[in-house]
């Protein structure tokens, strides 16, 4: 039994569940997602399982992939429904995400079931996705002598599969966009055993309510959302960012009493006015800019902590100045670390993180513990529309890029998004986050817009890109972060939209 005096671990790895921490399609800033090797990595780290998409390739084998396409996540194009197991054999899922995984084959379903724990004696745990239709038979085919092997949730976004599911005796998992009644009846009447939210979704009104079932979160990143579900009564979690999920649970169970926010305020890089370098052939690309910081740290706990601040980059160039820093906080004590950061990137994602590792010695002889928190600097943009149509131009996402912009419009509570202008791509596609939820449809969209209370003055988080292909390959084009819906996407921008009246 764990016991607080014990210790958490350097990454809070050995404070156990529940909440149970899954990595999301394994540990993918360590590695190619849903491969072997970021499954891995993740168990490696401590994880209390994985958490990963099914789809069926043309012979009927089911492999993990995220997309039905390949191109985003190998050197191949194409529907992976339209290659046999055999034709994907000599696919690369690896070089994409750096040239050390080159030659990283798709992982079969069989082969991601054989993942051992890094704990003995204990199995990973599982949560599949079945990404596509009328996978459920050949899900039950490939399970056939080894359901009792395994510790797993199937789950689906469709309610006829869930019930198939549960008839061919698996622990059945509802995925939902966000906590409704109506799903609460739904696995109450047919006696599932799980739901899933995706990210924030149980912050609904349904979420207060009791549930006849496991609760689950997934695909949540955000630091003040992953700590609200370590407080709150929701099993597990999976997460692209795992580590700091641990972080959260352990902080949870070590300061119990402790009712405030995440350690670190959130951060946002407003990019408008940041000066972004828009000259050909410049590493700074639109993405970038320069800004004068105010990180507030916090010490959660009830004894002082000595802090190392530092900054973590991702994707482009930054310089810093004023990092790393060091200081003491007494318990409950608050701080302000002044930086300026200089830099950026092409397209959006990646994001630089603040980090803040708190260390302390509880007690003579025992050795000196240390958390790590951290909180993204979110570059994001926002977008007013008030009367009449908005056209809001797309970043250019490499040197040369021509032109691309979309246009807004409202009509009886609706938003209304179309393609103006797809810069030059074929077959071009709408992508569009709004709320929190991912919406594609070819040409135009019309979405129901929050009401106005609950997208409050800040407007409701959103984005636009666009799809399409250049030659044979698949490109996107962004009006800020927050698509496609990977870990590195980066965060939305903000839509507030001024109402008649």
């Amino acid at each position: 039994m764990f016991h607080p005096l014990d210790g958490m671990g350097e990454l809070g790895e050995r404070v156990p569940g529940p909440p149970w921490i899954l990595g999301r399609r394994g540990l993918p800033a360590h590695a190619p997602e849903n491969t072997l090797a970021s499954l891995n990595a993740a168990l490696e780290f401590g994880l209390d399982g994985v958490s990963y998409e099914l789809r069926a390739c043309a012979s009927g084998e089911l492999v993990l992939l995220a997309d039905a396409g390949l191109e985003r996540t190998s050197d191949s194009t194409g529907p992976v429904a339209s290659r046999t197991l055999v034709e994907l054999a000599g696919v690369d899922a690896g070089s994409w995400f750096h040239r050390r995984f080159a030659g990283e084959r798709l992982a079969l379903l069989e082969e991601a079931l054989e993942l051992s724990s890094s704990t003995p004696g204990e199995q990973p745990m599982h949560v599949i996705e079945l990404a596509a239709p009328r996978l459920a038979q050949e899900f039950a085919r490939a399970m056939d002598g080894r359901r009792h092997k395994n510790t797993l949730r199937v789950g689906s976004r469709s309610r006829e599969v869930c019930i198939e599911l549960r008839d061919l005796g698996f622990e059945a998992m509802l995925l939902c966009a966000s906590a409704r009644l109506e799903d609460l009846e739904f696995v109450r009447d047919e006696r599932l055993a799980a739901i899933g939210i995706q990210g924030g979704g149980w912050r609904g009104d349904a979420a207060h309510l009791t549930w006849p079932c496991e609760r689950w979160v997934l695909a949540v990143d955000d630091p003040a959302e992953l700590l609200a579900c370590v407080r709150g009564s929701v099993l597990g979690i999976a997460t692209h960012e795992p580590l700091r999920a641990m972080a959260a649970r352990a902080l949870g169970r070590f300061a119990p009493e402790d009712t405030g926010g995440w350690p670190i305020e959130p951060i946002e890089l407003h990019m408008e006015g940041a000066r972004p370098s828009r000259e050909e052939g410049t590493g700074g690309g639109e993405w970038s800019g320069t800004w004068n910081v105010q990180g507030r740290l916090r010490n959660p706990f009830g004894w002082a902590v000595r802090v190392n601040v530092g900054l973590r980059v991702g994707r482009g160039a930054f310089d810093v100045e004023g990092l790393p820093a060091s200081l003491e906080l007494g318990p409950g004590e608050l701080a302000t670390v002044p930086f300026r950061l200089s830099g950026g990137s092409w397209s959006p994602g990646g994001d630089p993180t603040l980090v803040a590792a708190m260390g302390w010695r509880r007690g003579p002889g025992r050795p000196e513990e240390r958390l790590f928190f951290d909180t993204p600097l979110a570059r994001t943009r926002r977008a007013r529309l008030a009367g009449g149509a908005l056209r809001l131009s797309l970043l250019r996402e490499r040197p040369g890029d021509p032109a691309a912009s979309v246009t807004l419009n409202t009509r009886r509570g609706e938003l209304q998004v179309a393609i103006e202008s797809a810069g030059g791509m074929r077959d071009a596609e709408l992508l569009v986050h709004l709320a929190g939820c991912s919406h594609r449809g070819h040409g135009r969209l019309r979405l129901e817009l929050p009401a106005a209370g609950a997208a409050g003055p800040a407007g409701v988080a959103f984005s636009v890109g666009i799809l399409g292909r250049e030659g044979e390959r698949t490109r996107i084009r962004r009006w800020a972060g927050g698509l496609p819906d990977e870990r590195e996407a980066g965060a939305p921008g903000r839509l507030v939209v001024e109402r008649e009246g």
